[in-house]
């Protein structure tokens, strides 16, 4: 009973705190948060410009110890040895915070575009439970920034706005049986995008719970991800 309530009251305060327009997310102060940051194993050799991937982790993983983010998710893979052809960031959420707390997206943008060679045409967001929602809001607030988002078990309690991103494709994962996020927040989303031309894949893991994390082990996300070009 005591576990039933515990999940319910963080599924509260994340869709409470998820409540968030555009002017709001401009109004507030830039923050940096530190990141994670993967270069491909070529990128000292090459001049090319790279994909880039933003990455938010979920809510277990906030605070200032940035190793915490290597307990799954890409920076867990990098972690482990594995390569990958496009550059991967990975912020760090401040403890007590949520991703729509600050303004930290425009800092780490400036940072990572002037820093890096980067391709403007092929910046990506995605992101689990917490890191979800951030990536549904963030990429409503920046709808002109990312070629494809990628949130998985997330939502967004934004129904006035969810359209601005009808021209982003969406590939939305999300179990069944979360008991956390429950996936009607998906169905919702996806139902509103649809309606307004949007481009959404869903998929929806039946008799899945909330630890879908597992997902970012596979390539078909980042594949997926990197079909995708702003025009």
């Amino acid at each position: 009973m005591r576990l039933t309530l515990f999940f319910t009251y963080v599924c509260f305060l994340i869709l409470f705190s998820q409540v968030i327009t555009l002017a709001q997310v401009r109004s507030k102060s830039r923050e940096k948060y530190e990141y994670l940051l993967y270069l491909p194993k070529d990128y000292d050799a090459s001049k090319a410009k790279y994909p880039l991937v933003i990455y938010l982790h979920g809510g277990s993983q906030t605070g200032s110890d940035l190793t915490k983010l290597k307990e799954y998710g890409p920076p867990y893979m990098v972690d482990k040895g594995h390569n990958y052809n496009f550059i991967i960031a990975a912020p760090q959420c401040p403890e007590g915070k949520f991703w729509s707390t600050d303004n930290w997206f425009d800092a780490l943008y400036k940072e990572l575009t002037t820093k890096y060679r980067i391709d403007k045409k092929r910046i990506y967001l995605t992101g689990v439970s917490m890191g979800g929602y951030g990536t549904w809001q963030t990429a409503v607030a920046y709808p002109k920034v990312f070629a494809a988002i990628a949130p998985l078990c997330g939502g967004c309690d934004d129904s006035t706005q969810i359209c601005r991103i009808k021209r982003v494709p969406v590939w939305t994962i999300h179990g069944s049986a979360d008991n956390v996020i429950p996936i009607s927040q998906t169905e919702r989303l996806v139902n509103r995008l649809e309606k307004c031309g949007g481009q959404v894949k869903f998929t929806r893991l039946e008799n899945e719970g909330h630890g879908i994390q597992y997902y970012y082990e596979k390539n078909d996300i980042y594949d997926w991800l990197l079909t995708k070009q702003r025009k």
